[in-house]
């Protein structure tokens, strides 16, 4: 075995003959929880078929709303769960695209794919599994410009070029297209010496970016501005893996970011206002853009320029009226979590609450 890192082959070892099940996982990174899974999340897991779940580990429930007719892609995709979730949400006008590297668990996949369709009363699948690395999607025939929304649960911190795989993942996102994905992140950068622990990197650990080296990475590819919905403190769970790398912290983190040329690298203030129309399907009464923009319905609530972007340039935009528009710059505008605020600091009324 390398010294250095865990290999490619190491790793489809990994996840194709010693993970064939969460009850293999030795420790609680990969392990979902699904608190956060809305009313139609929900209706559709209870369509997907009984082998497909008992098989599926990740760290989070990456599938935003407003799919209907849209082309996912999701990226190690395992045995598809998210993948079929994704499916029965798009409905039969719209497509995913499952991508991984391991064979075995796609023929897994793609052996539910008729029993699903015909679950989900479709007349045609609406589906399609490709082997290959999400490094290199035009390997995988995905063109530019064809994905709405791509979403990832748990897996690009096993890539050991995360750099390609973000630059791959707005390559074939639309203009306006959304990046919505969850995975495991640490508070500092993990030492290069764990990876080459089989074990470590395959339970995602070794591979967790570093917070701010992913916001720079980001940076650097012309994003400059996305949104963390949620995020939770990682219990390893395991007394031999906390006695190797409990010096780190890790943490499960869903984010959102869009394919959009208007962000700025902060938040200014123009003076725009964004209305939420409670039309979002589960959303009748608010509408949470990430942890601490909360858009109260038939309430005009005061938005930075980014904001604004996000919500008047993407698929929500028919969900929300926005007034004013970047004419007139007021200076920054405090897009701080609520948390993180002055308790005495003056209530504008905006959506950062």
């Amino acid at each position: 075995m390398s010294t250095d890192t865990f290999t490619i082959k190491q790793l489809q070892e990994y996840y194709g003959k010693i993970l064939m099940g969460n009850k293999d996982l030795q420790a609680n990174a990969c392990c979902c929880t699904d608190g956060n899974q809305t009313p139609a999340i929900r209706a559709a897991l209870a369509e997907v078929n009984p082998e497909i779940c008992d098989r599926f580990y990740g760290c989070g429930s990456p599938l935003p709303p407003l799919l209907d007719g849209s082309t996912i892609l999701d990226l190690g995709c395992g045995f598809g769960r998210d993948t079929f979730l994704a499916a029965r949400l798009v409905g039969p006008a719209g497509y995913v695209i499952g991508v991984d590297m391991t064979e075995e668990q796609l023929e897994v996949a793609r052996c539910n794919i008729d029993s699903q369709m015909k679950t989900f009363g479709f007349a045609k699948p609406n589906i399609d599994f490709r082997q290959g690395y999400i490094e290199d999607l035009k390997a995988l025939d995905i063109a530019d410009g064809s994905i709405d929304v791509v979403i990832s649960n748990c897996v690009i911190n096993l890539s050991p070029d995360k750099k390609n795989v973000f630059s791959e993942i707005f390559r074939v996102l639309k203009p306006g297209g959304e990046l919505f994905f969850t995975d495991v992140f640490a508070g500092r950068r993990v030492p290069v010496r764990f990876q080459a622990d089989p074990v470590l990197h395959g339970e995602c650990l070794a591979g967790a970016m570093y917070r701010e080296d992913f916001r720079r990475l980001l940076r650097d590819l012309g994003c400059l501005d996305f949104r963390q919905t949620c995020s939770r403190r990682i219990n390893l769970n395991n007394p031999e893996i906390e006695m190797k790398i409990g010096m780190v912290d890790f943490y499960s983190v869903t984010i959102r970011a869009f394919k959009l040329k208007s962000l700025e690298d902060i938040c200014e203030d123009y003076g725009q206002t964004a209305t939420y129309h409670g039309t979002i399907a589960d959303f009748s009464h608010f509408f949470d853009l990430d942890d601490h923009h909360r858009l109260i319905t038939g309430k005009p609530m005061l938005v930075c320029g980014n904001t604004a972007s996000m919500l008047a340039e993407t698929r929500y935009a028919f969900h929300f009226t926005i007034t004013g528009d970047r004419s007139t710059h007021f200076g920054a505008f405090d897009c701080a979590p609520a948390a993180s605020k002055n308790e005495n600091e003056e209530d504008r009324g905006g959506a950062c609450c």
